[in-house]
């Protein structure tokens, strides 16, 4: 394995295109962005193989201030991190210097939450994936923001729960405490369009497999650690920061939401079967800065400039 990285790069390239079914344009962006940063890192002295956290740092700041557009500066930040990610688990490193280290902070940090609109950019750049790939990763991520399931719900949801086209679903969360989760019209639509290619993701010989997300995985279904790579790539694809989107993430999206429309506090403890209250209470306070930031922005007299008097 060459010692500049170059051959951990062929390598991760090949993982992604036999284990990921990656795209051949997916591909041939990754390799350019590796040798984006490979370049960069060069002129530090450095080598993917031998970067520290600092050098991965200064890289991505200087992403931000070369003018590229949002969508590629993500992408590529995001090749950077699977990349190490990928790195890290063959044991090459013994650490992954793409991993950002914040200092501790403060009290009960609020929850990174994303807008509809970038909501509806993510499903369609997971739903943009290649033929039954994309069907069924659009659908894992509209049932995670439909019914603000944790990621261990979603991936261990029985085909049976679902087989029927019900109108909500039984969750088996967390102290083994069953609760209702909603299901719209469009998860519901992007599940029936996902049963039809399920077959397809079915273990040799594994007709029976109860699961609604099987996976040719020694788990027999799809792990959240390969949903959350999902993610990152779709939040590269949709032109969002990766750092902001992860599977729980999608359920803060489901609270705070829920909540700017103007649900009853209790009826989202019980959507997202929090025991406590109080932790569902900090969703209210992301949605009270959201309103505000939009009162602050859209009202009227927001935009009217005030003249002091003389």
């Amino acid at each position: 394995m060459s010692s500049n990285g170059d051959g951990w790069a062929e390598a991760f390239l090949e993982m992604m295109a036999v284990e990921r079914a990656a795209a051949r344009n997916t591909l041939t962006a990754y390799s350019r962005d590796l040798s984006d940063a490979g370049g960069f890192l060069a002129v530090r002295g450095r080598s993917l193989a031998e970067a520290s956290s600092e050098d991965i740092e200064a890289y991505f700041a200087a992403l931000g201030a070369r003018g590229l557009s949002p969508a590629t500066a993500a992408r590529r930040r995001a090749a950077v991190r699977q990349f190490y990610r990928f790195v890290l688990g063959e044991g090459w490193r013994a650490d992954d210097p793409s991993r950002r280290v914040e200092a501790p902070k403060k009290g009960r940090s609020l929850p990174r939450v994303l807008s509809r609109e970038e909501m509806d950019r993510l499903i369609a750049a997971a739903s943009a994936r290649d033929g039954a790939q994309g069907l069924r990763f659009g659908c894992m991520v509209e049932l995670a923001y439909a019914s603000g399931l944790r990621i261990s719900e979603l991936t261990a949801l029985p085909l049976a729960a679902l087989a029927r086209d019900p109108a909500y679903l039984i969750v088996r969360g967390k102290g083994g405490k069953e609760r209702l989760a909603p299901l719209n019209d469009a998860a519901r639509t992007a599940v029936k369009a996902y049963l039809a290619v399920r077959p397809g993701f079915l273990p040799k010989g594994d007709k029976a497999n109860p699961w609604l997300f099987p996976s040719r995985g020694k788990a027999g279904r799809l792990t959240p650690r390969r949903f959350a790579q999902v993610l990152d790539e779709a939040a590269a694809g949709a032109g969002i920061d990766p750092e902001r989107v992860s599977p729980h993430v999608l359920r803060h999206a489901f609270a705070t939401h829920l909540l700017e429309g103007g649900a009853d506090l209790r009826v989202v403890q019980k959507l997202l079967g929090h025991a406590d209250i109080a932790t569902t209470q900090i969703y209210t306070h992301v949605a009270s800065d959201r309103l505000a930031q939009v009162v602050a922005t859209r009202h009227p007299l927001s935009r009217r400039k005030v003249t002091p008097p003389a």
